[in-house]
Formats: structure tokens, C-alpha cells, sequence
């Protein structure tokens, strides 16, 4: 489709590198489109008091898709401390442009899958029976409410007298903190909705059904917090006996599922939890895939159409400046794959896809951690490749 415009967000640090690569793979794999600079990240806190510009909204509610590198978050102070001085008297206070990304356009829906690459160094192993050494193969589809719970931005610190006093109204506020002087006191809410929850265990339940995965998992804590997560839990037994009987439906605990990661993870399909859950359980299953520099997400909204896809790393200043990148790609070029599902393009994201696993399996060619190696700029010199060589690679294979 050659009129397709995508926003490209390169946000900070080695954003810029990763994406520049995936767009050079999406090109040689034959999606057509162009592509427009979204300004985002720490330079427009920086310089402007806003690490979202409304021009960038701008540009993805004209068109709809977005590919996203990474971003850097600071706490308040630091925040408040790198502010132009000019803009240091105006009250603003810093808060994450992917999480006001999110919110804005309602992209409550994240997908995060966690697969196996066969011969990856960096993948899970285990000892069997008889100290047989295992590799558990690994298809984890996780689903995190996206908009909601922790993350939701709803929190204070010395609580204003209208919100303490609703507190207090709380038998077990007043008991635990009530001798507590309210300028010592911080509050972050989760609030979970039944339309927000309903949406996302919906989507793990069709995407399961869709893909063949015989199991859904809601991985919260609803035996200590019981209103939120046993919200979910009770509207996904609803869900699940409606409208899909066939398939089954399981319940973790976040710190338990964390435990069990490492002793069973072939037997997880899809993962459903709230924003904070989602995050760690992700995080924790695409360690056993080879850690960040695999780790791919999409977040969506399925009313709107709109979608932003970026891998799960960070900024990772200190590698931004080295003379040659050595970053792993693969995190990018999988996200960018995830926006080619979303897109209708599933033939050239598995042609992309299946050359990332070529390259993997072969074992030739490997960036700073796939060799096991300190990310230090010398790793080239000791047999790493570069972020440019990775994608040269892939685009090899295509």
C-alpha cells in the first residue's frame, strides 16, 4: 500500500539507531509507506516543558499508525532540574510521554508476545530428569491494560484536605495512617473500570482463540487486592463461560507467576493482567527469550484504529553515544512486524520474521548480548556485531 503514512518517533537515546534499522528492514521486505518525524521524549521536556507536543498528537490522530523508539524518564527533581531555566517558574512538572501517548488516544490494549528463537543463545534453559539439560520453547502472548490501574497518573503527594478526608472515610486508612501528619503522606491509586477491564480480557480471549492457544491466565493478586483484581478475575470467569467455553481459564498470583516463569513456562498460552502486573510479567518472560533486545510490543486502540508499536527497552543512554552502535535491533524490527499484522501486511511480517530466525539460528552473527558480552564500545573488536551489521543480516536473509 504505497500511500500509507507511518509516524516514526525516534524519542531518545538509541531510538533513533533501532528504528532507522527496522525501517531499512520494512523497506527491503516491500511495505511501502512514508514516513514522517513525530517529535517525542527528553529534548522537548528540555526545551519546550512538554515531552509530548501537540504536533506529534497532531500527526497520529491524522494518521493513525506509529512506530516508536524509546524514551527516557527521569524522577520529578531530576526532571525539574534539566528544564530550560526560562521554564523552571512555570509549574511544570514532567510526566511520561509514552504513558500521556496512551491515554490521549485511549490505546488501552497491549499486546506483548514472548517467543522463542531456536538456537538463541540467550533463551531459557533448565535441568530435567537425570540432569538432562532442557530448553523449554516458549509462546506467551501477554496482554497488559494499558490506560489504567497504577500507571493511570491519578496520585499525590500531601494529599490535598478533599482527598484526605475521603481517605479517612476508609476504616483501615484511618487505623494504619491516620496518626500519620499528611505532609508525610504519598498515595498512587489503581483504579481499574469494568469497560477498560472487559476490553482487554476480551482481546486476550479472541486472540487466543484465534491463534490456537488453549489457555488464558489472569495473572493479578486477587487474594490481598481484592477489589481491582478480583474485579478481573470474576469478569473474566463471566467472559470465558459466555462466549469462549473451549477454552481454559487459569489464575496466578503476580509473585507466584514469577516464581513458576522459570520452572513451567512452555505451559503458559495468554496472559492477561492490569497495567503494573502486565508490565513485570512481561518483563520476566522475555528474559527467558533473551531479554530486552527481544522484547516487542503493540498497543492499539480496536474503535479507533490507531496503533503505536515499540519495543520494551529503554533509551539506554550510554550506548547512544558510542562511535558504532551495538544495540540489538531485534526488539524494533519485531515491533515494526507487529504494526505489519496490524496493518493487514502478515505475509511481509513473517517473510521479516522468518529471517530474524534464520539469522538467529545460524549463530554467525550476534550483537553485545546474544555473545554474552559487557556492553562496552569494544565489543565490535571482540567479534560482536554492530546494530547496522544485525540488520544487514536480516535484510540478507529477506
Amino acid at each position: 500500500m504505497s500511500n500509507r503514512t507511518i509516524v516514526a518517533m525516534p524519542g531518545d537515546g538509541i531510538g533513533r539507531i533501532v528504528l532507522e534499522e527496522a525501517i531499512r528492514v520494512l523497506d527491503v521486505a516491500g511495505f511501502e509507506a512514508n514516513y514522517v518525524e513525530g517529535d517525542i521524549g527528553w529534548e522537548f521536556w528540555c526545551s519546550e516543558g512538554n515531552p509530548l507536543p501537540q504536533r506529534t498528537l497532531d500527526l497520529i490522530a491524522e494518521h493513525k499508525i506509529g512506530l516508536f523508539g524509546a524514551i527516557t524518564s527521569k524522577p520529578k527533581d531530576e526532571a525539574f532540574e534539566e528544564l530550560a531555566p526560562e521554564l523552571k517558574n512555570k509549574g511544570l512538572v514532567y510526566s511520561s510521554p509514552i504513558v500521556g501517548l496512551r491515554q490521549h488516544f485511549g490505546l488501552d490494549i497491549c499486546l506483548r508476545p514472548c517467543r522463542t528463537y531456536k538456537g538463541n543463545p540467550l533463551n531459557f534453559i533448565r535441568r530435567g530428569p537425570g540432569d538432562a539439560i532442557e530448553e523449554p520453547e516458549i509462546d506467551v502472548a501477554i496482554f497488559r491494560q494499558n490506560t489504567e490501574g497504577l500507571y493511570g497518573g491519578v496520585e499525590w503527594s500531601n494529599p490535598p484536605a478533599q482527598v484526605y478526608d475521603a481517605l479517612m472515610t476508609h476504616p483501615k486508612f484511618g487505623k494504619n495512617f491516620g496518626d500519620t501528619p499528611v505532609d508525610e503522606i504519598s498515595v498512587s491509586t489503581r483504579i481499574f473500570t469494568k469497560k477498560a477491564t472487559e476490553r482487554i480480557l476480551r482481546a486476550a480471549f479472541e486472540h487466543a482463540r484465534k491463534y490456537g492457544y488453549q489457555s488464558v491466565t489472569v495473572c493479578e493478586k486477587p487474594n490481598v487486592i481484592r477489589e481491582t483484581s478480583g474485579m478481573m478475575y470474576k469478569m473474566a470467569q463471566q467472559i470465558r463461560k459466555a462466549d469462549f467455553p473451549n477454552i481454559e481459564l487459569w489464575n496466578t498470583n503476580i509473585d507466584a507467576q514469577m516464581m513458576w516463569l522459570t520452572k513451567n513456562p512452555e505451559n503458559y498460552g495468554v496472559i492477561v493482567a492490569g497495567n503494573m502486573f502486565g508490565d513485570i510479567v512481561s518483563d520476566g518472560f522475555s528474559g527467558l527469550i533473551g531479554g530486552l533486545g527481544f522484547a516487542c510490543s503493540a498497543q492499539y486502540n480496536p474503535e479507533t484504529g490507531i496503533g503505536v508499536f515499540e519495543p520494551t527497552h529503554g533509551s539506554a543512554p550510554k550506548y547512544a553515544d558510542y562511535p558504532v552502535s551495538i544495540v540489538n535491533p531485534i526488539a524494533m524490527v519485531e515491533s515494526a512486524c507487529m504494526m505489519l499484522d496490524f496493518l493487514d501486511e502478515q505475509g511481509k511480517a513473517e517473510k521479516v520474521r522468518k529471517a530474524v530466525a534464520e539469522v538467529v539460528a545460524e549463530g554467525k552473527i550476534k550483537t553485545y548480548d546474544m555473545a554474552k558480552m559487557p556492553g562496552h564500545s569494544e565489543v565490535i573488536e571482540q567479534g560482536a556485531v554492530s546494530t547496522v551489521q544485525m540488520a544487514d543480516a536480516i535484510i540478507a536473509k529477506l
